[in-house]
């Protein structure tokens, strides 16, 4: 009889464990809003540290906290131009001397060409 019971209760698969007696966490409800201009609530624990920024749940796009500081901007390195990593391998006064030997072998050339 016990196993007939348990035929067809997905046993494993549902809690049968209830919330009496259990008192739920409190909470905080933190309003967002995103550069589209939507504004939403997120509910977080009481003792959470709330971040600036949340994923507009309409869009996708970052959301600002409504009434916070703003987020600390991250910082970006400027992208390396074939002159900046020139100069990490030469000097100007070594890049001068190749740009002047170059000129005279082009103009050698003009030279004997005509």
């Amino acid at each position: 009889m016990g196993e007939r019971s348990l035929r067809g209760s997905r046993l494993g698969s549902v809690s049968y464990e209830t919330e009496r007696n259990t008192a739920p966490i409190e909470r905080q409800y933190v309003e967002y809003k995103c550069p589209s201009g939507h504004q939403f609530t997120v509910p977080f624990a009481d003792d959470a540290e709330v971040p600036d920024t949340w994923e507009c749940k309409f869009d996708g796009a970052a959301a600002k906290l409504v009434g916070g500081a703003e987020p600390a901007p991250k910082k970006v390195k400027p992208p390396r131009t074939h002159w900046d990593m020139l100069l990490e391998r030469r000097s100007v006064e070594d890049l001068e001397e190749v740009l002047a030997e170059r000129l005279e072998v082009l103009r050698g050339r003009r030279t004997r060409a005509s």
